[in-house]
């Protein structure tokens, strides 16, 4: 009986120890993957100069990069969890077999049902106006299958949420999306119009099971195709995020060689007898301060929205953290952010 005891015992270890390599190499790449983006950031900023890049490293705030990091890519927290856990829900209500040794299967099934709740309120915040129709569908179709799974005997409480949920939360977002939906019709934005209109009505198909001989391709195909395809989004999103303060220096133009009355760029640091500037071709200048005739603080150039759709005031590439949040009034462009002198000669 020991024997026998003993044996199974190493049969489990056995059968468990690949998901055990599984999670170290996760836990492993988790914190490798934001420092290579800082790094390439930095990279980037230098226009692939690696002198420079060393340089604005010595310099430069890790405060100040984590903060560009957390602000540009705040969106992208909410959305993994969310759909990871409307994948694992899936997963679970559409097959009979044992699931345990499934990562995407263990990770859903530990995640708190308050960890959801607050990425759907974060993902409300930060997400762009287009976007918020995908999240009412994955918040539905989370809703309906953790239902489901939790409770498969209870029909009214299927019915409630599998059906009367999504198709009521359809026919409110079609009456507040009507307006958007119709500008982007006009303007052949359809993209625009596809996002808007698509995922209300898709979510009454996402509360039930899929077959059962196709959940696991499914569930994990989808699950490894996002983690494929997130780093080169994030990346490309991050590698344009401000991580330094863009500054406006005019010079004595006297004895400044360069013929610059005012440099434009990133400043790098500032002590007691030289300023260093990143210019936006990458170049770097040493100004004494004795030729520092003034500074100006220029704002980041912002986006041109690709969109002119809005909804009932709300642009559709806004978040409603910045349709909520006191925003700067129109303000006169200093001229010295405009590459000229504060005063004409």
């Amino acid at each position: 009986m020991a024997l026998g005891v003993t044996g199974a015992g190493d049969m489990d270890d056995q059968a468990t120890a690949p998901v055990r390599a599984q999670q170290q190499w996760l836990l492993t790449l988790l914190p490798a993957f934001p420092l290579a983006l800082l790094v390439l950031r930095v990279w980037y900023l230098s226009r692939q100069n690696l002198s420079t890049m060393l340089l604005v490293v010595q310099y430069i705030s890790p405060l100040g990069l984590i903060s560009g990091l957390f602000v540009a890519l705040v969106w992208a927290i909410p959305a993994a969890i969310l759909v990871l856990r409307a994948l694992g829900a899936l997963l679970a209500v559409s097959t009979d077999t044992d699931e345990s040794g499934s990562l995407l299967a263990r990770t859903t099934r530990r995640m708190p049902d308050w960890v959801v709740v607050l990425a759907v309120g974060s993902a409300a915040l930060t997400w762009q106006l287009r976007f918020l129709p995908t999240l009412l569908m994955l918040t539905v179709a989370i809703v309906g299958l953790v239902a489901r799974q939790r409770h498969p005997g209870n029909r009214p409480l299927l019915v409630a949420t599998g059906v009367a949920l999504p198709v009521g939360a359809a026919v409110l977002a079609y009456t507040w999306l009507a307006p958007g939906i119709d500008a982007a019709l006009a303007a052949g934005e359809t993209v625009t119009a596809s996002l808007l209109l698509l995922p209300p009505a898709s979510a009454v198909l996402l509360t039930g099971p899929v077959p059962s001989w196709s959940a696991r391709a499914v569930t994990h195909w989808t699950a490894l195709g996002g983690a494929l395809l997130a780093p080169l989004v994030l990346g490309a999103i991050f590698l344009r995020a401000p991580i330094l303060p863009v500054q406006a220096v005019e010079v004595d133009a006297e004895p400044w060689a360069d013929n610059q009355p005012v440099l434009l760029g990133h400043l790098i640091a500032v002590d007691d007898r030289m300023t260093t500037l990143l210019d936006r071709h990458g170049r770097v200048h040493f100004v004494p301060n004795d030729q520092v005739v003034s500074r100006a603080l220029c704002p980041e150039p912002k986006q041109v929205p690709a969109s002119r759709v809005d909804i009932r005031g709300w642009q559709v590439e806004r978040t409603a953290l910045e349709w909520l949040a006191p925003t700067e009034g129109v303000v006169t462009t200093d001229p010295r952010c405009q590459g000229r002198p504060a005063r004409a000669p």
